[in-house]
């Protein structure tokens, strides 16, 4: 793939990424208070070869587009960019060496790791994003419990994204 048409990949995913959430995930409210966040897909399948400058740049607008619409202040887009810093200390921990070596495709990757890898981002990005939107300590056990749930909400249906669209060698 050359570097224009991996350019407006990306760029057609941030966009179909943000429709995605907006226009559909947003409605969605099971139980009172879970509401899935896709958004995280875009920032899990940023090329590995991708410039991290320009990865942690789109995850800020990627949060703040999320943010205005959702009216929740630059929670979103601070929990974002929160997640493309962390991301290659993540990497590294789920798919070690093949990470470093630029040898691995995260949908193609053994399921075990992509459920580690996965699994991780999102805890870390909702625990930020849920913690910065309740704004103190003294609501821990709303913020674990919408942590928790959502991620796990989140975590599948991000796998089975990965699952659906993945482009499998056999």
């Amino acid at each position: 793939m050359n570097s224009s048409t991996q350019w407006l990949s990306i760029i057609g995913r941030f966009i179909v990424v943000i429709l995605i959430q907006i226009l559909f995930m947003d409605r969605i409210l099971l139980f009172g208070f879970v509401n899935p966040l896709i958004y995280c897909y875009f920032i899990l399948l940023y090329p590995l070869s991708g410039s991290r400058v320009w990865l942690i740049i789109s995850s800020f607008i990627l949060g703040l587009s999320i943010d205005m619409f959702n009216d929740t202040g630059g929670a979103h887009a601070a929990a974002s960019v929160f997640l493309a810093w962390i991301r290659p200390t993540l990497l590294n921990f789920s798919f070690g060496v093949s990470y470093q070596y630029n040898t691995t495709k995260i949908p193609n990757a053994p399921m075990g790791q992509q459920i580690l890898f996965v699994s991780a981002a999102v805890l870390l990005h909702h625990l930020m994003l849920f913690s910065l939107e309740a704004g103190s300590w003294s609501y821990w056990s709303l913020v674990l419990k919408s942590t928790l749930v959502t991620s796990f909400l989140s975590a599948v249906l991000l796998l089975s994204a990965f699952q659906f669209f993945s482009r499998k060698t056999t």
